[in-house]
C-alpha cells in the first residue's frame, strides 16, 4: 500500500467533505451537505471527525437572527488530502499499468 494513503481520509464521506472543501475557502454547512448528499446529523458527525483530527475549522455565527455554520480546510487538511489524493493517483496509474 502507498505510505501516504489516509485510511481514515479514505472514509466515502470523509474524502466528499475534503474535496468540496479543497478548491474553497469556507462552505456553508447547507451547502456542503447538499453537495455530499449527506443528513445533517451524518455530516456533523464527519464534519467532528474531521475537526477532532485538526483537519476541519467550522465558524458559528448569527447573520441577521440566522445562525450559520461555515466549515473550511485547515492547513493539515489541504495537506492530508492532497497526499491522499497522490495516493489514490498513484495506486490507479499502478493498476493501469497491469
Amino acid at each position: 500500500m502507498d505510505p501516504d494513503f489516509d485510511e481514515f481520509l479514505h472514509v466515502p464521506a470523509r474524502l466528499a467533505v475534503l474535496a468540496v472543501l479543497a478548491p474553497a475557502g469556507h462552505v456553508d454547512f447547507g451547502f456542503l451537505r447538499d453537495a455530499v448528499g449527506t443528513s445533517d446529523s451524518a455530516l456533523s458527525k464527519q464534519i467532528s471527525a474531521l475537526g477532532d483530527a485538526g483537519y476541519l475549522t467550522v465558524d458559528k455565527n448569527r447573520d441577521q437572527g440566522a445562525r450559520r455554520t461555515r466549515v473550511g480546510l485547515t492547513e493539515a487538511g489541504r495537506q492530508a488530502f492532497r497526499r491522499h489524493a497522490a495516493a489514490l493517483e498513484r495506486i490507479a496509474a499502478l493498476a493501469r499499468q497491469s
